[in-house]
């Protein structure tokens, strides 16, 4: 039977199965503790870059469909679990995970121990990996894995970002009401959908698109959106953000939020394994409740290095006490570190979209 082994470059393996993709794929390697959503996981581009292990050790049961992917095509570099599911059963499915993998080319291992895996990540945090089903030699494997460019400092948006505007279109959706830009770092549809059915024509931009360009459509408000990789890797988004600061309504999520930080001057740094899951308790002070939410990121924004005098800090992870939300004391501007959004996860946060349209709305009555 052919082998596969996981590889990490503090020299750590676990050797296991892969499916019907053969070859090598090396990313960082993170684990998520969500139960559900898989599909979700696959197809967020917020995973580009990224070998995923699952920690709930039965994944594939519901199998896969067409409607609940996030963006085109599946990002993650390598996905680890610890048994798939073999006899599937949803009425929506449409095919088997297995089979949804094994189409895209992904490289896929079971058999390992996830518990051990994920507890060795908690301890040493995220770190670069390989999965090989053709090379077994410990050297070799670090060789190959020194050549593996770090996730600080690179610029993983590039690689996901559309390259062309567009105008997302919905079916059976409210006229619009306000006209929102989207900064695509690396969107997820749901973001769309919920913008979109809450009023919005939402004028998708390369993550690459000028001020003058996204001001040329004359929007309501600006979003900047989740993505991968490290904020700081992208310094041209949080320029083009500085020069709406003040002029528009700005909400962002997950990298959207940290560019936004850094947009207002403050500075951003690796979490030592990460926040990916939809379990993740944080506290919110703008209505005092407590939400379950939805997180996939490896950064995270200094609380101290905002200029407190201008910026409240308005969300907390209840878990390591990290920032997770920022509004600016005399801007419309605000932004969030878990995904509102969810796709998958609890809903408790969906909530701060309907808050990014009263911030719309009030600046379009303060303007007429």
């Amino acid at each position: 039977m052919t082998k596969a082994i996981l590889y990490l470059e503090d020299g750590t393996s676990f050797l296991g199965k892969p499916l019907s993709t053969y070859g090598e794929s090396a990313g960082e390697a993170i684990f998520n503790t969500a139960m559900t959503g898989y599909q979700e996981v696959l197809t967020d581009p917020s995973y580009a870059g990224q070998i995923v292990a699952m920690t709930y050790p039965l994944i594939g049961n519901y199998g896969v469909n067409e409607e609940d992917v996030e963006s085109k095509k599946i990002h993650v570099q390598g996905f680890v679990v610890k048994e798939f599911c073999r006899t599937h059963s949803n009425y929506r499915a449409t095919q088997s995970l297995i089979d949804y993998l094994d189409k895209n080319n992904i490289m896929a291992i079971e058999g390992i121990d996830t518990r051990a895996l994920t507890r060795h990540l908690r301890l040493q945090g995220a770190m670069k990996a390989i999965i090989s089903t053709e090379d077994f030699d410990p050297k070799s494997l670090s060789k190959k894995l020194e050549a593996v460019p770090p996730m600080e400092g690179s610029d993983w948006v590039s690689k996901v970002t559309t390259d062309r505007k567009y105008v997302w279109k919905e079916d059976g959706v409210p006229e619009a009401k306000y006209k929102v830009a989207a900064i695509d770092c690396g969107i997820k549809f749901n973001i769309l959908r919920i913008l979109t059915r809450l009023g919005c024509e939402v004028h998708v931009f390369p993550a690459t698109a000028t001020a003058e360009e996204i001001s040329a459509v004359n929007p309501d408000g600006l979003f900047i959106s989740n993505g991968p990789g490290d904020p700081a890797g992208v310094p041209y988004v949080a320029e083009t953000v500085k020069k709406f600061l003040g002029k528009l309504p700005v909400f962002g999520i997950c990298l959207g939020h940290q560019i936004l930080g850094l947009a207002l001057g403050g500075n951003t740094y690796k979490l030592k394994f990460g926040h990916h899951g939809a379990n993740h308790p944080t506290k919110d002070s703008i209505n005092t409740r407590i939400g379950i939410t939805s997180q996939n990121h490896g950064f995270c924004v200094d609380i101290k290095s905002l200029k407190q005098d201008d910026i409240e800090l308005i969300n907390i992870n209840l878990n390591d006490q990290t920032l997770e939300g920022i509004r600016h004391k005399q801007w419309p501007v605000f932004s969030f570190q878990h995904h509102p959004e969810a796709a998958p996860g609890p809903h408790d946060a969906q909530y701060l979209f309907e808050y990014f349209i009263e911030m719309m709305e009030k600046n379009k009555n303060a303007s007429t």
